[in-house]
């Protein structure tokens, strides 16, 4: 987010998915001072996304007049969603020299419409990890806003069970193995 200057107060983020990586990214543009749009294909996460993560509006992206309201209404999109789905309707929600930061990783090529990106000066970027020095500031700067993950600790033998919650999508928002057997002692 800092990278690409979508860490400014004020500013205008969507986040697209509410997942491991989106509702970490709430928590940070919040902690920035930015008005946060959660942009998801559950309807369910509204109430968790709002009340919850503190985000500011909720968008259903396969409601296509919920997604023509907000065209050109957002400065940067941080995409977590790693599922095939559509750039067109995110790069439409960018305003003029708006920024889709893509950080998921769809198994199948995604189509890029090159005229929405011309006619707004419009970028697109990803990022994969930061260095040390980038990793430190994030540690620093989630210590000093109480900014941290949402996990459900789990053993050893609850693996394949996770497993399964996972592939159905019944996890807030990872699962932490304890490999040192914590749980049991």
């Amino acid at each position: 987010m800092k990278y690409y200057g979508l860490d400014q107060s004020g500013k205008h983020l969507g986040v697209v998915g509410l997942g491991g990586l989106g509702h970490v990214a709430v928590k940070f543009a919040k902690a920035f001072g930015m008005k946060v749009t959660v942009i998801s294909t559950s309807p369910s996460k509204k109430k968790e996304a709002i009340e919850r993560l503190g985000a500011d509006s909720f968008l259903i992206s396969k409601d296509t007049d919920q997604m023509k309201a907000e065209i050109s209404t957002m400065d940067g999109i941080i995409d977590t969603v790693s599922a095939p789905h559509p750039i067109a309707p995110l790069i439409d929600l960018l305003k003029p020299h708006g920024k889709l930061v893509v950080v998921g990783v769809p198994e199948k090529t995604v189509e890029l419409p090159i005229f929405p990106l011309l006619m707004g000066r419009k970028l697109i970027g990803g990022s994969a990890v930061g260095g040390i020095k980038e990793t430190q500031e994030m540690i620093d700067f989630a210590g000093k806003h109480n900014i941290v993950a949402d996990i459900e600790v789990i053993s050893m033998e609850y693996v394949n069970t996770a497993m399964d919650r996972l592939a159905r999508g019944d996890i807030r928002y990872r699962f932490v193995i304890d490999i040192a057997n914590t749980l049991n002692a």
